[in-house]
């Protein structure tokens, strides 16, 4: 069974799967760790599946476009948020209050001239 959901933040968009597995997380078709590069990305994707305790149940396959690096990491994390929500509606209490479910909104501002 495969669980969808969409993540979005700044410019960056995410589609991301759940399947039942052992952890493994890709990102464009390659390792997660390769793509991100850095350590603390790496963290910010992992952390709704810490939270609720998933990390070693599922596998995550999702593809990411648009702006950077950290605003792709952002937007699989929340991606990741709500299709564990669609596997099991009591997760939301535990990913709700850690921030896990919020859209970060903030896009660049444009350039006033004077």
């Amino acid at each position: 069974m495969k669980y969808y959901a969409t993540g979005r933040r700044k410019t960056s968009i995410a589609r991301v799967w759940l399947m039942p597995g052992e952890g493994k997380i890709s990102i464009n078709r390659r390792d997660a760790e390769s793509y991100l590069t850095r350590a603390t990305n790496m963290k910010f994707v992992e952390q709704p599946m810490v939270e609720t305790g998933t990390r070693e149940e599922y596998d995550v396959w999702a593809t990411a476009k648009g702006g950077g690096l950290s605003g792709q990491a952002g937007a699989v994390r929340l991606g990741i948020a709500r299709a564990l929500i669609r596997i099991n509606g009591e997760h939301r209490s535990t990913l709700k209050p850690g921030g896990y479910l919020s859209r970060d909104p903030r896009k660049k501002e444009r350039k006033k001239y004077d």
